[in-house]
């Protein structure tokens, strides 16, 4: 069985998150010991709030070295939601804060004007459907192997991610006709803007795809 540290920092929506691992048959841990991430097949740094605030967390409890050596490390780290922002070199939130410079770009403030210049409310909050990115011809091999285009999914943010390099975009979302990354990439570490936890069966099938066992040459 997978073995997965749900990283506790004090920020996130911990007890969704790992019910939702180990009903995909995972082996779940909530920890913030070091080495009992370290230890683990797979690492997820869940969070919600602010970007400042998470880092601030992060760094209080010393973990945020112990993400950056899990990334370097090759074990798979999965990022959700402002997991997933703070996987990122800085955010404009609330005046520029340093992130963990794992995947190139920054987070910035969503537009509150569509392209074709209505208002749009913000946060983004509820479904939206998942498309792929410019660059991408296929989500086969990757964490979303599973899902179909158009499959919608659970997004509650005011705040998104803007990678240096569309290389890094895995899939997008519409919202007021711009994309919006929503599945970033880089190496063995990932991010979802979404909450899988929250986004029913296609969720399921994101954090499956992520404790699935690693395919070796």
């Amino acid at each position: 069985m997978i073995s997965v540290a749900v990283i506790d920092y004090g920020v996130g929506n911990l007890l969704s998150v790992s019910r939702a691992l180990a009903h995909c048959g995972a082996r779940v841990s909530v920890t913030s010991d070091p080495t009992e991430i370290h230890a683990a097949d797979r690492v997820v740094l869940p969070g919600v709030g602010s970007f400042a605030d998470g880092m601030a967390a992060l760094k209080a409890h010393g973990l945020d070295l112990v993400v950056k050596k899990v990334a370097s490390s090759g074990t798979p780290l999965l990022g959700i939601c402002l997991g997933m922002q703070m996987l990122f070199d800085e955010s404009e939130e609330f005046g520029t804060t340093a992130g963990l410079g794992l995947i190139p770009g920054r987070v910035v403030t969503m537009p509150t004007l569509t392209q074709a210049g209505a208002t749009q409310k913000i946060p983004h909050i509820g479904w939206n459907e998942l498309m792929l990115p410019g660059q991408e011809e296929s989500w086969q091999g990757t964490l979303l192997a599973d899902i179909s285009l158009g499959e919608a999914v659970y997004f509650v943010h005011s705040y998104m991610a803007v990678p240096a390099s569309l290389t890094y975009r895995l899939a997008d979302c519409n919202y007021g006709g711009m994309p919006i990354a929503a599945v970033v990439c880089r190496d063995n570490v990932v991010g979802c803007q979404f909450h899988p936890e929250k986004s029913g069966e296609v969720g399921l099938a994101v954090l499956r795809s992520f404790i699935a066992p690693l395919r070796r040459s």
